[in-house]
């Protein structure tokens, strides 16, 4: 088997109207309200991983374990942005509460992290190393 990128990702939502409010009003995704909003307009996916929770608890925490007052995310799904701390602040100007503001992980990402209506993490980030060369 050879896969060649990710065809597509899908949250599973419980409250439609709730995701939409992150997805199209926070993220301004083109996406049309209805019954199965979704696009195929955003350009193919850089990375896909298997992160363990307890790096995305320390990511997110500072500590491997995960908060028993949040809800433990089923995916991550990071929007990569030119700037993040202003995609941040935009969210939160929309209401959205982040897990974390923007800051520089140790591998060099910039990213703020916030908690999905369906219990994605959901991250608006900057990965230096998707731009190199670019001038």
């Amino acid at each position: 088997m050879n896969v060649l990128f990710v065809a597509g990702f899908a949250t599973i939502v419980r409250d439609p109207e709730a995701s939409a409010g992150l997805y199209i009003d926070g993220l301004g995704l083109p996406m049309e309200r209805g019954d199965y909003p979704s696009t195929g307009e955003i350009e193919g996916v850089k990375h896909f991983g298997l992160w363990p929770l307890e790096q995305a608890a320390q990511s997110c925490f500072g500590s491997p374990d995960w908060p028993d007052d949040v809800p433990v995310p089923q995916a991550t799904i990071e929007f990569e942005v030119a700037d993040v701390a202003a995609a941040a602040a935009e969210l939160e100007a929309k209401g959205h509460v982040l897990v974390h503001a923007a800051r520089v992980e140790p591998w060099k990402q910039e990213v703020a992290r916030l908690l999905s209506p369906e219990g994605l993490l959901v991250g608006v980030c900057y990965t230096p190393w998707f731009h190199e060369g670019e001038g």
